[in-house]
């Protein structure tokens, strides 16, 4: 009877090894088909100049209790409360007839999808060009990203009520700052400290630039715009509660500081860490905040004049096609391209972002230092924000994905993904009048 058995089973060696070679050859499958090369278009663009107006506001976002915390691969804790709460930070500008929306998320990042929800529902309320940033928080809520890769590497089984709560905190957050414009003057600065973050994956080493752009109006600062990189990464990974990471604390301590509505907007993210060692758990990430906190207020702020220019200009660009052979052992190649193509966008936005001497490139991922010194110089910009209106994952130098060096191990996209964001914001730079 054992010998029988033992003939049966080995009966089917040969169909195990049949079915396993025939998954292998379909999962290999160019099942990605033709990505389109085109050149970028320009979606929209507005320009004008003249006296400035500002509104702001912050609006609770209220995730669907109970939420998976996203931003880290299985297995994620579920939360049923936030600490501290999570907001939706807006600010509305307007001059010589023209008005532009930002609105700060405080989430992992944002999607194609739940940008063109937020812009169609502003749009509804009067407001049309609307830049929509994430502070790439993460430990906030997850559950917001149909994509089968972000769902498994980042953000959790997707539910739509995630999505509808962040969308309508970002559009009352939208709808109250532009109900509440005012005449304002706008004042920027710098401040640097580079002990504050470092670079996890090699490259150049960030700076530490803090930028700092104050909205004063007539009772004091409607708002302020702080641009800086460092991965919100220093709350537990396993803690269950959504919390906003150091950019919710910096923006609520500045606010308790009488600095208005505090957006805080990530440069080139791709390669900056923190490296503050004061404190342990919460407390270190409340110190860190405090340290931003102290360096903004050393940013030598310059008024600007009572004319200010402003202007937005948005470009589509193709992507290239995915390539997974730095994230995959080789033999799986194809399949991971695969999966990767069936998450990854097609086509993807660059925005041009001028207001006063500000002139900012806005990209949808997370370009390493070297990639935004890249933009910078293609464009002169004089900075560039990443996680903005979509995500296409890190953006790195083309030698260094070809080296695989830095960020490239975890780029989606091969070596082409950073000129063809180059040429996009090459393009949204001129329309938006760019003068560097």
């Amino acid at each position: 009877m054992l010998s029988l058995r033992k003939v049966h089973w080995r009966s089917l060696i040969p169909l195990v090894f049949l079915t396993v070679g025939a998954a292998y050859a379909l999962a290999s499958w160019n099942w990605c088909g033709v990505w389109a090369e085109r050149a970028p278009m320009v979606l929209s663009q507005v320009r004008g100049e003249g006296p400035l107006r500002a509104g702001a506001a912050k609006v609770a976002l209220a995730p669907p209790f109970p939420v998976v915390v996203a931003g880290y691969s299985p297995p994620r804790p579920e939360a049923l409360q936030a600490d501290p709460p999570l907001h939706a930070r807006a600010v509305v500008l307007e001059a010589g007839g023209t008005r532009v929306g930002i609105v700060s998320l405080e989430l992992l990042s944002v999607t194609s999808e739940l940008v063109a929800l937020v812009r169609e529902q502003a749009a509804a309320a009067g407001l049309k060009d609307v830049l929509v940033m994430a502070t790439h928080t993460h430990s906030s809520v997850g559950g917001y990203d149909s994509r089968l890769v972000a769902q498994l590497v980042g953000i959790g089984r997707y539910r739509q009520e995630s999505v509808d709560a962040i969308a309508n905190a970002a559009v009352g957050a939208l709808t109250q700052a532009a109900a509440s414009l005012t005449d304002v003057t706008l004042e920027v600065g710098e401040a640097r400290e580079p002990s504050l973050v470092y670079s996890r994956s090699g490259g150049t080493a960030p700076d530490g630039l803090l930028t700092r752009a104050v909205l004063r109006g007539q009772a004091g600062p409607v708002a302020e715009l702080l641009v800086f990189a460092a991965h919100p990464t220093m709350v537990p990974r396993k803690r269950a509660y959504v919390d906003p990471d150091y950019p919710g604390r910096l923006s609520a301590l500045r606010e308790s500081e009488g600095s208005g509505v505090t957006l805080l907007l990530q440069g080139p993210v791709g390669n900056a860490s923190v490296a503050f060692s004061e404190g342990q758990g919460l407390e270190r990430v409340a110190g860190f905040a405090r340290a931003l906190a102290a360096l903004a207020g050393r940013a030598a702020l310059a008024p600007t004049g009572e004319t200010v220019r402003l202007s937005l200009a948005r470009v589509e660009v193709a992507m290239p096609r995915p390539d997974a052979s730095r994230l995959v052992p080789s033999l799986t190649r194809a399949a991971g391209d695969n999966l990767l193509c069936g998450s990854a966008q097609r086509v993807a936005e660059v925005g041009a972002l001028a207001l006063g001497p500000l002139e900012l490139v806005a990209v949808p991922g997370e370009p390493t230092v070297d990639a935004g010194a890249e933009l910078v110089r293609r464009t002169g910009a004089t900075g560039v924000l990443g996680l903005a209106d979509g995500y296409v994952g890190y953006v790195e130098t083309p030698g260094s994905v070809r080296d695989g060096r830095g960020e490239a191990r975890r780029q989606y996209f091969g070596p082409a993904l950073l000129e063809r964001l180059a040429v996009a914001a090459e393009l949204a730079a001129g329309t938006a009048g760019f003068t560097r």
